[in-house]
């Protein structure tokens, strides 16, 4: 097929999903799975839906292979809340504007659904037989977790979905270090950990404060302490090859945009979000609950982060409970996808090189690594929109992607289909 008309397939295809509300709550993705199943299935290539209620089915397409290591292109088709009162178009529209494709889920991660779709559906009408099958999977109740979507997948129907080999979302950013394109992969991810700190006092009348001991106060006295706290710093081998890449060892000497990038990969970070008190104004709190967003870096342990966490705090009347760990896992790098991902950028700018990061956030590629050990990368690359534009748009309003981008993430998705495993 024409590179044009990968293209525009994948416009229309992408405009389609965006004109399906899978707005999470409440999800409804089964008219996504729907719709990417009628495309898939015009085009030859075996589909199942699997669901756990009706209205949130997840997508799970094959193309078979020579009986070689397995692909999955990994996706989901839930996106976050949008407000039509913030948005220049009608965040449901799918409108084409002056080059660009606009919509709740354009680059999170309905672009790539479609990429990945009309990517397998290319392959099939061309009659390709892969190395091994090439397992597309559009999956539900990614952005809030409720276990609808892959985490069900890999519980309950395994054989579905096992691959040795996995693309996902996480990473495609393409910056300039020197003049040479660099574009970034995450190839590891941190844990979601939150903990609760829950400070103690004794309750009292607001307008005697000499008589209690305000727990909301003394809570403020140890969210500075966090403030102020520094973890210590780990050398993971993905900040290890990124320093390497720009020519230091020392974090410090980074120019402000680089130092961004490689900071969260370096040691878990605490941010306090949520403060619950006293129920009533004239009464003075006994107790205060401050919830943290914490993020471990992978192969870190909460026993271990609380022991640092604690030594930054000091004895005080509080308890530190975690709330959850989701995450934390990590892919080698010297690995087939690597080499197959790596020949794409090269191919589409001879100096570019592919450099590996660790994901400050985390996606569902955990699931899959923890599973059934699949090696899973995060890339996605972006050319045309700069990252740091991409990055205010995601979960925010006017989000968009450049037709350009649709078609090179396309062209990339088709690429790696072919190379692994050669």
């Amino acid at each position: 097929m024409a590179t044009v008309s990968v293209r525009d397939e994948a416009t229309e295809l992408l405009q389609g999903l965006l004109r399906a509300d899978t707005v999470n709550p409440p999800g409804n993705e089964t008219i996504a799975a729907e719709l990417l199943r009628a495309y898939l299935e015009y085009a030859g290539v075996e589909c199942e839906l699997f669901a756990r209620v009706p209205e949130r089915a997840n997508l799970v397409a094959r193309l078979p292979g020579n009986g070689g290591p397995t692909l999955a292109l990994i996706s989901h088709t839930d996106t976050v809340r949008a407000d039509p009162e913030e948005w220049t178009v009608d965040p449901w529209s799918g409108e084409l504007r002056d080059g660009q494709i606009w919509g709740r889920g354009a680059l999170d991660m309905k672009s790539q659904v479609a990429a990945s779709a009309v990517a397998i559906a290319t392959l099939a009408r061309e009659g390709f037989v892969p190395a091994g099958d090439v397992i597309f999977v559009a999956s539900a109740d990614e952005e809030v977790g409720e276990d609808f979507g892959l985490s069900w997948l890999c519980a309950n129907h395994p054989g579905a979905i096992r691959a040795d080999y996995c693309v996902n979302e996480g990473g495609g950013d393409r910056l300039s270090l020197g003049g040479r394109p660099v574009y970034l992969c995450s190839t590891a991810e941190k844990m979601s950990s939150p903990f609760l700190l829950r400070v103690h006092g004794r309750s009292g009348h607001a307008s005697m404060p000499g008589i209690a001991d305000n727990a909301l106060v003394r809570a403020a006295g140890l969210i500075q302490r966090l403030a102020a706290y520094r973890p210590r710093t780990r050398v993971l081998p993905e900040p290890e090859a990124f320093l390497r890449l720009v020519g230091t060892t020392d974090p410090a000497a980074l120019e402000p945009p680089l130092k961004a990038i490689v900071e969260p990969m370096l040691s878990h970070s605490i941010s306090p979000t949520i403060i619950e008190a006293s129920k009533q104004r004239n009464v003075i709190p006994a107790l205060c609950d401050v919830v943290c967003d914490c993020r471990l870096l992978p192969g870190e342990t909460q026993a271990e982060a609380e022991a640092e966490i604690r030594g930054a705090l000091g004895e005080d009347a509080y308890e530190l409970l975690w709330l959850e760990g989701v995450g934390g896992t990590a892919s080698p790098l010297d690995t087939p996808l690597w080499t197959a991902i790596e020949s794409f950028v090269q191919g589409e700018e001879a100096d570019a090189v592919l450099a590996p990061v660790v994901l400050a956030g985390f996606t569902d590629s955990h699931f899959m690594r923890e599973a059934f050990g699949t090696v899973c990368y995060g890339f996605f690359p972006m050319r045309a929109m700069e990252s740091d534009v991409a990055a205010t748009l995601i979960h925010s309003a006017d989000e968009r992607i450049p037709v350009d981008d649709l078609e090179l993430g396309t062209r990339f998705l088709i690429h790696v289909a072919r190379t692994l495993g050669e």
